[in-house]
């Protein structure tokens, strides 16, 4: 029995240590990265499709020229109540000073400037897909914005979920850089990366397992609103018949086929879709317009 026992003990240590090592942050280095110097003007691009002011920006400020990216906004989930943080160029309490490979590390690898993981709640499963290049020029773009002075807000957890380690063993899981989209076309392969990467569509639109990852096989197929609140809609032809001129307008005007106006979930994503170059909102479209149908 004792042998027994010390044998169990010693499987347990070694599986444990596995999981610690395979769970651990994975940041990029900055001479993991070449040098390269991002254009602010192609960044505010990436900011827009990214829709980064619709969680990070101050009430009322996404539209605007210049927003200021306080932070603070509540996001209410099953798995608690999370706090968008400060990402103005502040330097104690928003990203200032950030390099690259730290800004890199956050979106392709979810991992935070103070190298622990960063809740899913942001969207780094699919950020993950974005390329270096449109980092850099969003890096270029966010340099060009206002500081704040406002401290992060305080995440609101229960105990099981507030294990930041765990969340290395879900990256290995639900983490994956690959498309799911086809993309035979310049402009379907566009669209593609606007919606899948930088649109981030598919964490609204497409229903999660039990542990939050996105289920593949039901690519934005609809899903629960994520507070609880009500049903995002199926976006696959099974269930939208829009034309590709009709989706279009509606990313650009905010009504849709039948002139009624955009949800208000949407009203943030539309303010920054709606400014984008029309080649971009074509793309998005044509790419919407070709999803596998899923009822």
């Amino acid at each position: 029995m004792g042998r027994f026992l010390s044998l169990l003990l010693l499987a347990c240590v070694l599986v444990g240590g596995a999981l610690f090592w395979i769970s651990r942050p994975k940041p990029i280095a900055d001479g993991d990265l070449p040098a390269m110097t991002g254009d602010a003007e192609r960044g505010r691009d990436v900011f827009l499709a990214a829709g980064c002011a619709s969680c990070h920006a101050d009430q009322g400020s996404e539209p605007v020229a210049k927003p200021l990216l306080s932070g603070g906004r509540r996001l209410t989930t099953p798995f608690g109540t999370f706090v968008a943080p400060n990402i103005s160029q502040d330097l104690q309490h928003g990203i200032g000073g950030a390099s690259l490979a730290e800004l890199a590390s956050v979106l392709q690898r979810g991992v935070g400037r103070d190298g622990r993981h960063l809740y899913p709640v942001m969207p780094y499963a699919s950020y993950t897909r974005m390329t270096l290049p449109d980092i850099a020029d969003l890096k270029a773009y966010l340099e060009t914005l206002p500081a704040d002075d406002t401290p992060d807000g305080r995440h609101d957890l229960p105990v099981q979920y507030s294990i930041r380690r765990s969340i290395g063993l879900w990256k290995e899981r639900y983490m994956d850089p690959t498309f799911v989209g086809a993309a035979p076309s310049p402009t379907l392969e566009r669209g593609r990366y606007l919606v899948e990467a930088l649109g981030h569509c598919a964490e609204c639109h497409t229903p999660r397992d039990r542990f939050g990852g996105l289920d593949r096989t039901r690519w934005m197929a609809g899903a629960p609103e994520i507070s609880g609140r009500g049903a995002v809609p199926n976006i696959t032809p099974a269930a939208l018949d829009w034309s590709a001129d009709e989706m279009a307008w509606y990313l650009e005007s905010g009504f849709n086929p039948d002139h009624k106006e955009v949800s208000r979930d949407m009203e943030a994503v539309i303010a920054g879709i709606s400014q984008l170059p029309r080649e971009d909102r074509d793309a998005i479209a044509a790419y919407i317009g070709g999803l596998a149908p899923v009822q």
